[in-house]
């Protein structure tokens, strides 16, 4: 670190003001626009470029990142500035393989798994001259109205943590100049999943308990992880936005936590500062944001008026410099100095496929079974639903460079684990009927589109829609057993479909393998073993509905099934399927519990100490599978 620091005061010391600033500021373009790339860099001395053209890169077709093109932007920042650029990418759950949704992944409770997945994410990434994306997303949420609860690790900090530490690690690796590995950003700092209603960067409201014992958590986890940027929300709290925020980005980040990478900010973020009603216009904004402790300004170019507020005596130069500091430094760990360009290698994508179809496997839920699962592998089949030969859907939003030949579909992933089953497929769903009467067992592909998860993308309604009840309903008089695949971006409420069905196996949105994980899993080559990492309600009424509610008078928690007078008259309190839910083939045998100190107060955890506590697990089923072992603590 000391050689480090070293390198880059040395660097700042030969910079222009000009050079400094332009080193605050992202501008975007696409990589084919290299006059853009050229200008921005020869013109406003940019330090990064963002490869899309729309904040809602993730549910709109982008052009794809290219080596050769990358290398060339490169080479004429290196000549002009002498300075490498951080070419920033969404790559939040899959490049060219696309893995499952985060809030899929985090159903898995593998953080092992997840590690490896990102760091072949980063390989494909890196391979086509991506250096930075901005992932994990940590914010922890209870509303799955809101779109962005797909890139969300689910309502608990821990796993939430858990998830920042496997993400980071996987993305970065122990050596950043590795030419596979990429900058990684943890976002959105902070509190941007609790936004009201789940509308999408609204208002949030939350105390200070309930940021530093919720929301801090997964940021606290992505620094001690090593997590060299992050990126502030667009959201408010207790009436400030935290782009002008000191006390959350200076105080709260990088004093108490220690995070030493640098601050950026959302897309546009810093002038929305005006319409939210701190700042008068652009350069206020930009006086506002850089004195909280925010480094880069992404895209909008708020921070090309640094240089005036300097002269006005509004912002100290050392301000400047310390944010400089900061952007280099994350540079010079990624090797960029030393190694700024890309020599593409050959990449192993069936392997890719191996893990992401494992992965997949894993972060399915199986929510019902009445025996019905597994099925025979020469089985006859009704295939039916608007999810039976979709591939887009099921790769979810915010992918942007996906193989979509490669994609498999549910019906292709029957056939590929099951080729001795019949399958009946009908694309009219008037003739539905014709197909379940020539089958034993009705599959219905189920699901929602990926352009209704995302950013800006939130519901005010969480149930099936009103086509696929019917298909349900419908499914069902033919007296077969119906067994539904779900494939949504978000937990939706089952309540009044669920009788209809003998299983239900969630689906989620998974990716690349998502047919052939789901036939694994039908078919019984794979034993389910995901849990929920969120609650699913019976009823969209309920929302916010989650499990580790504070307790409070009158024992208004009625989560756990215990009724009172806090619940609706006319639903009961309890969830669906509560967190850390789900089913398997087998069964599990729990004993021999034991906990080793069964006294501890806040004092010993300061110094510390902690709980130790053991169980012997035992597999009393017919088939080979693992368990996911949950402890709580309640405080």
């Amino acid at each position: 670190m000391k050689n480090t620091n070293k390198r880059v005061e040395e660097i700042l010391s030969k910079m222009s003001l000009k050079d400094k600033i332009g080193q605050l500021n992202q501008d975007i373009i696409k990589v084919s626009e290299l006059d853009k790339a050229k200008k921005a860099i020869k013109e406003k001395r940019v330090g990064s470029l963002i490869l899309s053209s729309s904040a809602f890169a993730g549910n709109e077709f982008q052009e794809g990142a290219k080596a050769d093109l990358i290398n060339e932007v490169q080479k004429y920042a290196m000549d002009e500035l002498g300075i490498p650029i951080l070419f920033g990418r969404d790559v939040i759950h899959g490049h060219k393989t696309v893995y499952p949704i985060p809030l899929a992944m985090a159903a898995s409770f593998n953080s092992d798994l997840i590690k490896k997945s990102y760091e072949e994410i980063a390989l494909e990434a890196s391979n086509e001259g991506v250096n930075w994306t901005f992932t994990p997303m940590l914010d922890v949420s209870r509303d799955p109205r809101w779109g962005r609860i797909i890139e969300s690790p689910g309502e608990d900090p821990y796993v939430g943590a858990k998830m920042a530490e496997a993400v980071v690690k996987g993305l970065q690796g122990d050596d950043l100049t590795k030419q596979e590995k990429i900058v990684a950003c943890a976002k959105h700092f902070i509190g941007y999943g609790q936004s009201e209603g789940g509308r999408d960067y609204h208002r949030t409201e939350i105390s200070d308990y309930t940021l530093r014992n919720y929301y801090l958590k997964a940021f606290k986890a992505a620094s001690e992880a090593g997590v060299k940027t992050v990126m502030s929300s667009f959201n408010e709290i207790s009436g400030q936005p935290v782009s002008s925020s000191k006390y959350l980005m200076q105080d709260v980040l990088k004093d108490e936590i220690g995070f030493d990478g640098f601050i950026v900010s959302d897309w546009g973020a810093i002038v929305q500062l005006i319409n939210q009603g701190v700042a008068e216009d652009e350069k206020e904004a930009a006086y506002l944001s850089i004195n909280a402790g925010l480094d880069m300004d992404m895209v909008d170019y708020c921070y090309g008026y640094l240089e005036e507020l300097i002269e006005e005596g509004k912002v100290d130069i050392e301000t400047i410099n310390e944010s400089v500091r900061r952007i280099l430094t994350v540079k010079v760990e990624a090797g960029l100095f030393d190694n700024p360009y890309i020599t593409p290698v050959k990449i192993d994508y069936e392997k890719h496929a191996e893990t992401s179809c494992k992965l997949a496997s894993e972060s399915m839920v199986l929510l019902k079974n009445e025996g019905i699962l597994p099925l025979s592998k020469d089985s006859k089949i009704a295939l039916i639903g608007p999810m039976t030969t979709e591939k887009r859907a099921l790769l979810g939003s915010w992918t942007l460079d996906f193989d979509l030949e490669k994609t498999v579909t549910i019906f292709d992933g029957i056939k590929n684990i099951a080729p001795n089953a019949t399958i009946e497929t009908r694309s009219n769903y008037d003739e539905m009927g014709a197909a379940i009467r020539k089958s034993d067992v009705v599959i219905l592909a189920l699901g929602e589109s990926d352009q209704v998860t995302g950013e800006a993308r939130s519901l005010a309604s969480i149930e099936i829609s009103d086509m696929q009840k019917d298909i349900i309903k419908r499914a069902k008089l033919y007296g077969k057993k119906v067994i539904g695949v779900m494939c949504f971006g978000r937990c939706v409420a089952l309540e009044s479909v669920e009788p209809y069905f003998d299983a239900i196996l969630y689906a989620w949105h998974l990716g690349s393998q998502t047919g052939n994980a789901a036939a694994k899993i039908i078919f019984g080559d794979e034993v389910p073993s995901g849990k929920t990492a969120v609650t699913f309600p019976r009823v969209t009424g309920q929302i916010p509905l989650y499990y580790n509610v504070s307790s409070s008078g009158r024992n208004v928690n009625g989560y756990y099934g215990i009724e009172n007078l806090s619940n609706y008259e006319d639903v009961k309190g309890s969830p669906m399927y509560p967190f850390g839910y789900g089913l398997s083939y087998t069964t599990y045998n729990y004993s021999n519990l034991k906990v080793d100190n069964t006294k501890i107060n806040l004092c010993d955890i300061e110094k510390g100490k902690c709980v130790k506590v053991s169980v012997d697990v035992k597999n009393t089923g017919n088939y080979d599978a693992k368990e996911i072992v949950q402890c709580y603590v309640m405080m």
